[in-house]
Protein backbone atom coordinates (compact mmCIF):
# COMPACT_ATOMS: atom_id res chain seq x y z
CA UNK A 1 0.00 0.00 0.00
CA UNK A 2 3.02 2.35 0.30
CA UNK A 3 3.29 2.48 -3.49
CA UNK A 4 -0.39 3.43 -3.79
CA UNK A 5 0.08 6.19 -1.21
CA UNK A 6 3.00 7.52 -3.23
CA UNK A 7 0.92 7.52 -6.43
CA UNK A 8 -1.94 9.42 -4.80
CA UNK A 9 0.46 11.90 -3.23
CA UNK A 10 2.10 12.51 -6.62
CA UNK A 11 -1.35 12.98 -8.16
CA UNK A 12 -2.24 15.58 -5.52
CA UNK A 13 1.03 17.48 -6.12
CA UNK A 14 0.49 17.48 -9.87
CA UNK A 15 -3.20 18.42 -9.95
CA UNK A 16 -3.64 20.28 -6.67
CA UNK A 17 -6.65 18.03 -6.05
CA UNK A 18 -6.84 15.78 -3.02
CA UNK A 19 -7.07 12.02 -3.68
CA UNK A 20 -8.17 9.54 -1.02
CA UNK A 21 -9.32 5.94 -0.82
CA UNK A 22 -12.09 5.21 1.70
CA UNK A 23 -12.73 1.65 2.86
CA UNK A 24 -15.53 0.13 4.90
CA UNK A 25 -14.98 -2.79 7.28
CA UNK A 26 -17.82 -5.31 7.23
CA UNK A 27 -20.70 -3.85 9.24
CA UNK A 28 -18.78 -0.64 9.96
CA UNK A 29 -18.87 2.97 8.85
CA UNK A 30 -16.57 4.23 6.05
CA UNK A 31 -13.08 5.02 7.32
CA UNK A 32 -10.11 6.74 5.69
CA UNK A 33 -7.60 4.23 4.38
CA UNK A 34 -3.89 4.58 5.10
CA UNK A 35 -3.38 6.04 1.62
CA UNK A 36 -4.26 9.41 0.16
CA UNK A 37 -4.93 12.78 1.71
CA UNK A 38 -8.28 12.73 3.56
CA UNK A 39 -10.04 16.05 3.93
CA UNK A 40 -12.28 15.39 6.92
CA UNK A 41 -14.82 12.69 7.69
CA UNK A 42 -16.08 10.37 4.99
CA UNK A 43 -19.22 11.78 3.28
CA UNK A 44 -22.38 9.89 4.19
CA UNK A 45 -23.31 9.66 0.52
CA UNK A 46 -20.57 7.06 -0.07
CA UNK A 47 -22.82 4.19 1.01
CA UNK A 48 -25.54 5.32 -1.42
CA UNK A 49 -23.37 5.01 -4.55
CA UNK A 50 -24.47 1.84 -6.43
CA UNK A 51 -21.88 -0.74 -7.58
CA UNK A 52 -20.87 -0.15 -11.19
CA UNK A 53 -22.71 3.16 -11.25
CA UNK A 54 -21.45 6.44 -12.63
CA UNK A 55 -19.19 8.65 -10.47
CA UNK A 56 -21.08 11.01 -8.19
CA UNK A 57 -20.21 14.65 -7.60
CA UNK A 58 -20.38 15.59 -3.90
CA UNK A 59 -20.39 19.20 -2.75
CA UNK A 60 -18.58 20.07 0.47
CA UNK A 61 -17.79 23.41 2.18
CA UNK A 62 -14.26 23.19 0.76
CA UNK A 63 -15.32 22.47 -2.81
CA UNK A 64 -16.68 19.63 -4.91
CA UNK A 65 -15.53 15.99 -4.85
CA UNK A 66 -15.86 13.29 -7.51
CA UNK A 67 -16.50 9.84 -5.95
CA UNK A 68 -16.74 6.31 -7.43
CA UNK A 69 -17.31 2.91 -5.83
CA UNK A 70 -14.39 0.58 -6.64
CA UNK A 71 -15.10 -2.94 -7.98
CA UNK A 72 -14.11 -5.97 -5.90
CA UNK A 73 -15.16 -7.89 -2.77
CA UNK A 74 -14.03 -5.14 -0.39
CA UNK A 75 -16.22 -2.02 -0.23
CA UNK A 76 -13.99 0.90 -1.12
CA UNK A 77 -14.38 4.31 -2.75
CA UNK A 78 -11.99 6.60 -4.62
CA UNK A 79 -12.60 10.31 -4.04
CA UNK A 80 -10.95 13.21 -5.92
CA UNK A 81 -11.17 16.71 -4.48
CA UNK A 82 -11.62 19.26 -3.18
CA UNK A 83 -9.14 21.00 -5.49
CA UNK A 84 -7.18 24.19 -4.96
CA UNK A 85 -9.02 27.36 -5.95
CA UNK A 86 -12.26 25.35 -5.75
CA UNK A 87 -11.76 23.93 -9.26
CA UNK A 88 -13.98 20.92 -10.03
CA UNK A 89 -12.04 17.62 -10.34
CA UNK A 90 -11.88 16.12 -13.83
CA UNK A 91 -13.72 12.88 -14.63
CA UNK A 92 -10.73 12.00 -16.84
CA UNK A 93 -8.49 11.95 -13.78
CA UNK A 94 -10.89 9.58 -12.05
CA UNK A 95 -11.01 7.30 -15.09
CA UNK A 96 -7.19 7.17 -15.09
CA UNK A 97 -6.83 6.38 -11.37
CA UNK A 98 -9.64 3.83 -11.01
CA UNK A 99 -7.81 0.78 -12.52
CA UNK A 100 -4.58 1.65 -10.67
CA UNK A 101 -6.26 1.87 -7.27
CA UNK A 102 -8.36 -1.24 -7.96
CA UNK A 103 -5.23 -3.25 -8.81
CA UNK A 104 -3.41 -2.25 -5.61
CA UNK A 105 -6.40 -2.96 -3.37
CA UNK A 106 -6.91 -6.39 -4.96
CA UNK A 107 -3.21 -7.20 -4.55
CA UNK A 108 -3.35 -6.18 -0.89
CA UNK A 109 -6.42 -8.38 -0.35
CA UNK A 110 -4.70 -11.38 -1.97
CA UNK A 111 -1.65 -10.98 0.27
CA UNK A 112 -3.91 -10.83 3.31
CA UNK A 113 -5.76 -13.97 2.21
CA UNK A 114 -2.47 -15.80 1.56
CA UNK A 115 -1.21 -14.95 5.05
CA UNK A 116 -4.44 -16.15 6.64
CA UNK A 117 -4.40 -19.38 4.62
CA UNK A 118 -0.79 -20.11 5.61
CA UNK A 119 -1.69 -19.63 9.28
CA UNK A 120 -4.58 -22.06 8.89
CA UNK A 121 -2.29 -24.64 7.23
CA UNK A 122 -0.40 -25.22 10.50
CA UNK A 123 -3.26 -27.34 11.78
CA UNK A 124 -3.34 -29.25 8.50
CA UNK A 125 0.41 -29.98 8.65
CA UNK A 126 -0.07 -31.41 12.12
CA UNK A 127 -2.85 -33.61 10.74
CA UNK A 128 -0.53 -34.94 8.00
CA UNK A 129 2.10 -35.83 10.58
CA UNK A 130 -0.48 -37.42 12.90
CA UNK A 131 -1.73 -39.53 10.00
CA UNK A 132 1.81 -40.72 9.24
CA UNK A 133 2.25 -41.73 12.87
CA UNK A 134 -1.06 -43.64 12.91
CA UNK A 135 -0.20 -45.53 9.74
CA UNK A 136 3.23 -46.38 11.08
CA UNK A 137 2.18 -47.92 14.37
CA UNK A 138 -0.79 -50.05 13.31
CA UNK A 139 -1.38 -52.83 10.82
CA UNK A 140 -5.16 -52.99 11.40
CA UNK A 141 -7.09 -51.21 8.65
CA UNK A 142 -10.21 -50.77 10.81
CA UNK A 143 -8.23 -49.32 13.71
CA UNK A 144 -6.24 -46.93 11.50
CA UNK A 145 -9.33 -45.85 9.51
CA UNK A 146 -11.31 -45.08 12.66
CA UNK A 147 -8.51 -42.99 14.20
CA UNK A 148 -7.70 -41.14 10.98
CA UNK A 149 -11.37 -40.38 10.33
CA UNK A 150 -11.66 -38.88 13.81
CA UNK A 151 -8.61 -36.64 13.17
CA UNK A 152 -9.85 -35.48 9.75
CA UNK A 153 -13.34 -34.73 11.06
CA UNK A 154 -12.01 -32.62 13.92
CA UNK A 155 -9.67 -30.64 11.65
CA UNK A 156 -12.30 -29.94 8.97
CA UNK A 157 -15.10 -29.59 11.55
CA UNK A 158 -17.42 -32.32 10.21
CA UNK A 159 -19.90 -34.08 12.50
CA UNK A 160 -20.51 -36.94 10.06
CA UNK A 161 -17.89 -38.84 8.08
CA UNK A 162 -17.09 -42.23 6.62
CA UNK A 163 -14.36 -44.25 4.95
CA UNK A 164 -15.49 -46.82 2.39
CA UNK A 165 -13.16 -49.46 0.93
CA UNK A 166 -13.71 -51.34 -2.29
CA UNK A 167 -14.36 -55.08 -2.03
CA UNK A 168 -13.28 -56.56 -5.40
CA UNK A 169 -15.08 -59.86 -4.77
CA UNK A 170 -18.51 -58.16 -4.62
CA UNK A 171 -17.61 -54.92 -6.49
CA UNK A 172 -19.09 -52.89 -3.64
CA UNK A 173 -17.91 -50.12 -1.32
CA UNK A 174 -17.90 -51.31 2.29
CA UNK A 175 -17.95 -48.89 5.27
CA UNK A 176 -14.89 -49.60 7.46
CA UNK A 177 -15.17 -46.47 9.64
CA UNK A 178 -17.95 -43.97 10.24
CA UNK A 179 -18.67 -40.98 12.43
CA UNK A 180 -22.26 -40.19 13.27
CA UNK A 181 -23.34 -43.73 12.43
CA UNK A 182 -22.26 -47.27 13.23
CA UNK A 183 -20.35 -49.17 10.56
CA UNK A 184 -22.55 -52.25 10.98
CA UNK A 185 -25.69 -50.25 10.20
CA UNK A 186 -24.29 -48.63 7.05
CA UNK A 187 -25.10 -50.71 3.95
CA UNK A 188 -22.66 -51.55 1.19
CA UNK A 189 -22.90 -49.52 -2.02
CA UNK A 190 -22.76 -50.99 -5.49
CA UNK A 191 -19.97 -49.37 -7.52
CA UNK A 192 -22.42 -49.03 -10.41
CA UNK A 193 -24.96 -47.09 -8.28
CA UNK A 194 -25.69 -43.84 -10.16
CA UNK A 195 -27.38 -42.03 -7.27
CA UNK A 196 -24.51 -42.57 -4.81
CA UNK A 197 -21.94 -39.81 -4.41
CA UNK A 198 -19.40 -42.35 -3.12
CA UNK A 199 -19.84 -44.67 -6.11
CA UNK A 200 -19.67 -41.73 -8.55
CA UNK A 201 -16.41 -40.46 -7.02
CA UNK A 202 -14.93 -43.98 -6.98
CA UNK A 203 -15.74 -44.56 -10.65
CA UNK A 204 -14.59 -41.12 -11.85
CA UNK A 205 -11.53 -41.01 -9.54
CA UNK A 206 -12.31 -37.32 -8.98
CA UNK A 207 -13.25 -35.46 -5.80
CA UNK A 208 -16.58 -33.66 -5.63
CA UNK A 209 -18.75 -31.61 -3.27
CA UNK A 210 -22.40 -32.68 -3.39
CA UNK A 211 -24.48 -29.73 -2.24
CA UNK A 212 -27.51 -29.99 0.06
CA UNK A 213 -30.33 -31.82 -1.71
CA UNK A 214 -28.05 -33.01 -4.52
CA UNK A 215 -27.59 -36.73 -5.31
CA UNK A 216 -29.44 -37.97 -2.24
CA UNK A 217 -29.04 -41.71 -1.71
CA UNK A 218 -30.60 -43.93 0.96
CA UNK A 219 -27.37 -45.91 1.40
CA UNK A 220 -25.50 -42.73 2.47
CA UNK A 221 -28.09 -41.07 4.72
CA UNK A 222 -26.53 -42.46 7.94
CA UNK A 223 -23.32 -40.47 7.45
CA UNK A 224 -24.62 -37.54 5.38
CA UNK A 225 -26.59 -34.49 6.44
CA UNK A 226 -26.57 -31.61 3.98
CA UNK A 227 -23.56 -31.03 1.70
CA UNK A 228 -20.95 -33.79 1.49
CA UNK A 229 -17.29 -33.64 0.45
CA UNK A 230 -16.25 -36.94 -1.16
CA UNK A 231 -12.64 -37.79 -2.11
CA UNK A 232 -11.31 -40.98 -3.78
CA UNK A 233 -8.67 -43.06 -1.97
CA UNK A 234 -5.97 -43.69 -4.58
CA UNK A 235 -2.94 -45.95 -4.58
CA UNK A 236 -0.07 -45.84 -7.09
CA UNK A 237 1.65 -49.12 -7.84
CA UNK A 238 3.83 -50.52 -10.61
CA UNK A 239 0.78 -50.82 -12.87
CA UNK A 240 -0.33 -47.21 -12.34
CA UNK A 241 -2.94 -45.55 -10.14
CA UNK A 242 -6.18 -47.20 -9.08
CA UNK A 243 -8.96 -46.31 -6.63
CA UNK A 244 -9.24 -48.25 -3.36
CA UNK A 245 -12.14 -46.47 -1.70
CA UNK A 246 -13.70 -43.13 -0.74
CA UNK A 247 -13.55 -40.63 2.17
CA UNK A 248 -16.76 -38.69 2.93
CA UNK A 249 -17.25 -35.64 5.20
CA UNK A 250 -20.61 -33.97 5.95
CA UNK A 251 -22.55 -31.75 8.40
CA UNK A 252 -19.93 -29.08 9.02
CA UNK A 253 -20.34 -27.67 12.53
CA UNK A 254 -19.46 -24.11 11.46
CA UNK A 255 -22.22 -24.11 8.86
CA UNK A 256 -19.69 -22.90 6.27
CA UNK A 257 -19.44 -24.69 2.88
CA UNK A 258 -16.54 -26.99 2.13
CA UNK A 259 -13.69 -25.22 0.32
CA UNK A 260 -11.04 -26.11 -2.23
CA UNK A 261 -8.54 -26.05 0.66
CA UNK A 262 -10.57 -28.68 2.53
CA UNK A 263 -10.66 -30.80 -0.61
CA UNK A 264 -6.88 -30.55 -1.12
CA UNK A 265 -6.17 -31.52 2.48
CA UNK A 266 -8.47 -34.57 2.40
CA UNK A 267 -6.93 -35.64 -0.93
CA UNK A 268 -3.47 -35.63 0.71
CA UNK A 269 -4.77 -37.74 3.60
CA UNK A 270 -6.60 -40.09 1.21
CA UNK A 271 -3.28 -40.87 -0.49
CA UNK A 272 -1.84 -41.97 2.85
CA UNK A 273 -4.96 -44.01 3.60
CA UNK A 274 -4.40 -45.77 0.29
CA UNK A 275 -0.96 -46.82 1.52
CA UNK A 276 -2.54 -47.98 4.79
CA UNK A 277 -5.06 -50.11 2.92
CA UNK A 278 -2.29 -51.77 0.94
CA UNK A 279 -0.24 -52.32 4.09
CA UNK A 280 -3.23 -53.87 5.85
CA UNK A 281 -3.85 -56.23 2.96
CA UNK A 282 -0.19 -57.23 2.91
CA UNK A 283 -0.21 -57.88 6.65
CA UNK A 284 -3.35 -60.00 6.46
CA UNK A 285 -1.71 -62.07 3.73
CA UNK A 286 1.46 -62.63 5.79
CA UNK A 287 1.93 -66.07 7.38
CA UNK A 288 4.79 -65.25 9.77
CA UNK A 289 6.87 -62.37 11.08
CA UNK A 290 9.56 -62.78 8.45
CA UNK A 291 6.96 -62.51 5.73
CA UNK A 292 5.51 -59.41 7.44
CA UNK A 293 8.90 -57.67 7.49
CA UNK A 294 9.42 -58.50 3.83
CA UNK A 295 6.01 -57.18 2.83
CA UNK A 296 6.51 -53.97 4.82
CA UNK A 297 9.74 -53.50 2.90
CA UNK A 298 7.78 -53.80 -0.32
CA UNK A 299 5.23 -51.36 1.04
CA UNK A 300 7.98 -48.81 1.62
CA UNK A 301 9.31 -49.26 -1.90
CA UNK A 302 5.80 -48.55 -3.13
CA UNK A 303 5.62 -45.50 -0.88
CA UNK A 304 8.82 -44.20 -2.49
CA UNK A 305 6.99 -44.32 -5.81
CA UNK A 306 4.72 -41.59 -4.44
CA UNK A 307 7.60 -39.17 -5.02
CA UNK A 308 6.49 -36.72 -7.73
CA UNK A 309 6.85 -37.74 -11.35
CA UNK A 310 9.33 -35.52 -13.18
CA UNK A 311 6.61 -34.73 -15.71
CA UNK A 312 4.81 -32.51 -13.16
CA UNK A 313 7.15 -29.62 -14.08
CA UNK A 314 7.07 -30.19 -17.84
CA UNK A 315 7.30 -28.45 -20.24
CA UNK A 316 8.85 -25.58 -18.26
CA UNK A 317 11.63 -27.87 -17.01
CA UNK A 318 13.31 -31.12 -18.09
CA UNK A 319 14.05 -33.11 -14.93
CA UNK A 320 15.40 -36.59 -14.23
CA UNK A 321 15.35 -37.89 -10.66
CA UNK A 322 15.75 -41.15 -8.77
CA UNK A 323 15.70 -42.25 -5.12
CA UNK A 324 16.94 -45.69 -3.98
CA UNK A 325 16.42 -46.69 -0.34
CA UNK A 326 19.06 -48.90 1.24
CA UNK A 327 16.65 -50.62 3.64
CA UNK A 328 12.91 -51.00 4.06
CA UNK A 329 12.71 -47.37 5.20
CA UNK A 330 14.84 -44.35 4.42
CA UNK A 331 15.12 -40.60 4.66
CA UNK A 332 16.31 -39.37 1.23
CA UNK A 333 13.77 -37.51 -0.89
CA UNK A 334 13.25 -34.97 -3.64
CA UNK A 335 10.34 -32.71 -4.49
CA UNK A 336 9.35 -30.72 -7.58
CA UNK A 337 7.03 -27.72 -7.72
CA UNK A 338 5.41 -25.99 -10.66
CA UNK A 339 5.31 -22.34 -9.61
CA UNK A 340 3.80 -19.26 -11.22
CA UNK A 341 5.54 -17.28 -13.95
CA UNK A 342 6.98 -20.48 -15.52
CA UNK A 343 9.22 -20.90 -12.48
CA UNK A 344 10.24 -24.37 -11.24
CA UNK A 345 11.06 -25.35 -7.66
CA UNK A 346 13.55 -28.20 -7.12
CA UNK A 347 14.22 -29.65 -3.65
CA UNK A 348 16.40 -32.47 -2.35
CA UNK A 349 16.75 -33.58 1.26
CA UNK A 350 18.49 -36.13 3.43
CA UNK A 351 17.18 -36.97 6.90
CA UNK A 352 19.89 -37.96 9.37
CA UNK A 353 19.96 -41.53 10.62
CA UNK A 354 17.92 -44.37 9.12
CA UNK A 355 14.88 -46.44 9.84
CA UNK A 356 11.30 -45.83 10.71
CA UNK A 357 11.70 -42.44 12.44
CA UNK A 358 13.66 -41.03 9.51
CA UNK A 359 10.93 -42.15 7.13
CA UNK A 360 8.29 -40.35 9.23
CA UNK A 361 10.32 -37.13 9.18
CA UNK A 362 10.76 -37.51 5.43
CA UNK A 363 6.98 -37.91 4.93
CA UNK A 364 6.27 -34.85 7.07
CA UNK A 365 8.92 -32.79 5.25
CA UNK A 366 7.42 -33.64 1.87
CA UNK A 367 3.88 -32.84 2.99
CA UNK A 368 4.85 -29.55 4.63
CA UNK A 369 7.09 -28.39 1.76
CA UNK A 370 4.27 -29.02 -0.73
CA UNK A 371 2.19 -26.46 1.18
CA UNK A 372 4.90 -23.87 1.88
CA UNK A 373 6.44 -23.86 -1.63
CA UNK A 374 3.17 -22.60 -3.14
CA UNK A 375 3.09 -19.48 -0.94
CA UNK A 376 6.34 -17.79 -2.04
CA UNK A 377 9.15 -17.89 -4.62
CA UNK A 378 11.68 -17.01 -1.91
CA UNK A 379 13.66 -20.23 -1.34
CA UNK A 380 14.94 -19.10 2.08
CA UNK A 381 11.43 -18.22 3.22
CA UNK A 382 10.18 -21.66 2.15
CA UNK A 383 12.91 -23.44 4.16
CA UNK A 384 12.25 -21.17 7.12
CA UNK A 385 8.57 -22.17 7.07
CA UNK A 386 9.58 -25.82 6.67
CA UNK A 387 11.82 -25.57 9.75
CA UNK A 388 8.96 -24.03 11.75
CA UNK A 389 6.74 -26.97 10.79
CA UNK A 390 9.35 -29.61 11.66
CA UNK A 391 11.07 -28.02 14.67
CA UNK A 392 9.24 -29.95 17.41
CA UNK A 393 9.63 -33.31 15.65
CA UNK A 394 13.33 -32.71 14.92
CA UNK A 395 13.98 -31.75 18.54
CA UNK A 396 12.11 -34.71 20.00
CA UNK A 397 13.82 -37.22 17.67
CA UNK A 398 17.22 -35.46 17.81
CA UNK A 399 17.39 -35.57 14.03
CA UNK A 400 18.22 -32.99 11.39
CA UNK A 401 17.74 -32.62 7.63
CA UNK A 402 20.10 -31.30 4.99
CA UNK A 403 17.96 -29.55 2.37
CA UNK A 404 18.72 -27.71 -0.85
CA UNK A 405 15.85 -25.80 -2.45
CA UNK A 406 16.19 -23.80 -5.64
CA UNK A 407 13.67 -21.77 -7.63
CA UNK A 408 14.62 -21.57 -11.31
CA UNK A 409 13.28 -18.44 -13.01
CA UNK A 410 14.17 -18.73 -16.73
CA UNK A 411 12.42 -15.50 -17.68
CA UNK A 412 14.54 -13.51 -15.22
CA UNK A 413 17.62 -15.62 -15.93
CA UNK A 414 18.22 -16.35 -12.25
CA UNK A 415 18.36 -19.26 -9.81
CA UNK A 416 17.31 -18.34 -6.27
CA UNK A 417 18.29 -20.92 -3.68
CA UNK A 418 18.79 -21.75 -0.03
CA UNK A 419 21.06 -24.53 1.21
CA UNK A 420 20.91 -25.84 4.77
CA UNK A 421 23.89 -28.15 5.11
CA UNK A 422 23.49 -30.03 1.83
CA UNK A 423 27.00 -30.67 0.45
CA UNK A 424 26.29 -31.84 -3.09
CA UNK A 425 24.62 -29.05 -5.12
CA UNK A 426 26.14 -27.80 -8.38
CA UNK A 427 25.60 -25.86 -11.59
CA UNK A 428 27.16 -27.33 -14.75
CA UNK A 429 27.45 -24.61 -17.39
CA UNK A 430 27.46 -24.98 -21.16
CA UNK A 431 31.28 -25.05 -21.34
CA UNK A 432 31.51 -27.75 -18.65
CA UNK A 433 32.44 -25.44 -15.79
CA UNK A 434 31.30 -26.82 -12.44
CA UNK A 435 30.14 -24.34 -9.78
CA UNK A 436 29.30 -25.50 -6.26
CA UNK A 437 26.21 -24.01 -4.60
CA UNK A 438 27.68 -24.08 -1.12
CA UNK A 439 25.69 -24.58 2.05
CA UNK A 440 24.67 -21.23 3.52
CA UNK A 441 23.41 -22.57 6.87
CA UNK A 442 23.60 -25.68 9.08
CA UNK A 443 21.06 -28.48 8.51
CA UNK A 444 17.46 -27.89 9.59
CA UNK A 445 17.15 -28.88 13.24
CA UNK A 446 20.67 -27.86 14.27
CA UNK A 447 19.85 -24.16 14.68
CA UNK A 448 16.71 -22.07 15.12
CA UNK A 449 17.73 -19.16 12.90
CA UNK A 450 16.12 -18.27 9.59
CA UNK A 451 18.03 -19.77 6.63
CA UNK A 452 19.77 -17.37 4.27
CA UNK A 453 19.09 -17.14 0.57
CA UNK A 454 21.30 -16.50 -2.45
CA UNK A 455 20.98 -16.17 -6.21
CA UNK A 456 23.11 -16.64 -9.31
CA UNK A 457 22.61 -16.28 -13.07
CA UNK A 458 20.77 -19.08 -14.85
CA UNK A 459 21.18 -19.73 -18.58
CA UNK A 460 18.09 -21.29 -20.02
CA UNK A 461 18.73 -24.31 -22.26
CA UNK A 462 22.36 -24.76 -21.22
CA UNK A 463 22.80 -24.70 -17.44
CA UNK A 464 22.27 -27.94 -15.51
CA UNK A 465 21.27 -28.10 -11.85
CA UNK A 466 22.85 -31.22 -10.30
CA UNK A 467 21.79 -32.39 -6.83
CA UNK A 468 22.58 -35.66 -5.03
CA UNK A 469 22.84 -37.07 -1.52
CA UNK A 470 25.90 -38.54 0.16
CA UNK A 471 24.63 -42.06 -0.53
CA UNK A 472 26.01 -41.57 -4.07
CA UNK A 473 29.50 -40.46 -3.06
CA UNK A 474 29.74 -42.91 -0.14
CA UNK A 475 28.97 -45.99 -2.29
CA UNK A 476 31.86 -48.43 -1.82
CA UNK A 477 33.25 -51.30 -3.83
CA UNK A 478 34.39 -54.67 -2.47
CA UNK A 479 37.68 -53.11 -1.36
CA UNK A 480 35.88 -50.43 0.64
CA UNK A 481 36.85 -47.60 -1.73
CA UNK A 482 34.32 -44.78 -1.99
CA UNK A 483 33.06 -43.62 -5.38
CA UNK A 484 33.56 -40.00 -4.34
CA UNK A 485 32.22 -36.75 -5.72
CA UNK A 486 34.55 -36.00 -8.63
CA UNK A 487 33.61 -39.00 -10.82
CA UNK A 488 29.96 -37.92 -10.65
CA UNK A 489 30.82 -34.35 -11.65
CA UNK A 490 33.03 -35.58 -14.51
CA UNK A 491 30.28 -37.81 -15.90
CA UNK A 492 27.66 -35.06 -15.82
CA UNK A 493 30.02 -32.48 -17.33
CA UNK A 494 31.01 -34.90 -20.13
CA UNK A 495 27.40 -35.67 -21.08
CA UNK A 496 25.98 -32.22 -20.23
CA UNK A 497 24.43 -31.68 -23.68
CA UNK A 498 22.44 -34.93 -23.59
CA UNK A 499 18.87 -35.27 -22.19
CA UNK A 500 18.73 -35.24 -18.40
CA UNK A 501 17.33 -38.79 -18.28
CA UNK A 502 20.32 -40.04 -20.30
CA UNK A 503 22.78 -38.20 -18.05
CA UNK A 504 21.16 -39.79 -14.98
CA UNK A 505 21.56 -43.25 -16.47
CA UNK A 506 25.26 -42.58 -17.14
CA UNK A 507 25.73 -41.78 -13.44
CA UNK A 508 23.90 -44.89 -12.27
CA UNK A 509 25.80 -47.07 -14.75
CA UNK A 510 29.03 -45.83 -13.18
CA UNK A 511 27.61 -46.37 -9.71
CA UNK A 512 26.64 -49.98 -10.47
CA UNK A 513 30.01 -50.65 -12.06
CA UNK A 514 31.77 -49.32 -8.95
CA UNK A 515 29.88 -51.14 -6.20
CA UNK A 516 29.38 -54.44 -8.04
CA UNK A 517 27.70 -56.89 -5.66
CA UNK A 518 28.40 -54.84 -2.55
CA UNK A 519 25.44 -53.76 -0.44
CA UNK A 520 24.66 -50.05 -0.35
CA UNK A 521 25.03 -48.71 3.22
CA UNK A 522 22.90 -45.63 2.65
CA UNK A 523 19.90 -44.34 0.73
CA UNK A 524 20.74 -42.27 -2.30
CA UNK A 525 18.99 -39.64 -4.40
CA UNK A 526 19.99 -37.79 -7.56
CA UNK A 527 18.23 -34.96 -9.43
CA UNK A 528 19.25 -33.28 -12.69
CA UNK A 529 17.28 -30.29 -14.00
CA UNK A 530 17.40 -28.07 -17.08
CA UNK A 531 14.95 -25.42 -18.29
Amino acid sequence: MKELGAILAAFTDATQCAAVVWTQPQGGAPLAAEVGSPSGDAPAILELIPPGGSPVEVHTPNGSMLVALLPGPRRAWLALGPCANRVAPSSGWLKFLLPVVTHYLQASLEVEHAANELAERYEEINLLYTTSEILGRTVSLEEAAKTILHEISDTVGASRASILVHDPSTDTLQVVAARGAGTSAAPAIEVSDDCSVSATVFRSRRSMIAETGEMLCDQEKLYRNGAMLSVPIMWTGPGGSRPLGVVNLSERRSGQPFTAGDQKLVEAIATQIGTAIQNARLVRASIDQQRLVYEMSLAHDLQMKLLPATSVVAPEAEVAARVLPAESVGGDFYHLFRLGGRRTGVMIGDVSSHGYRAALIMALAMSASAIHAQTTIDAAETLSALLASLRDELESTEMFITVFYGVIDPAAGVLRYANTGHPHAFIISADGTVSRLSALDPPLGMTTGRPDGASRPWRRGSDLLLLFTDGVTDARNDAGVRLGEQPVLDIVAKHRHEPTATILEHVFDALRAHIGESARPDDLALVIART
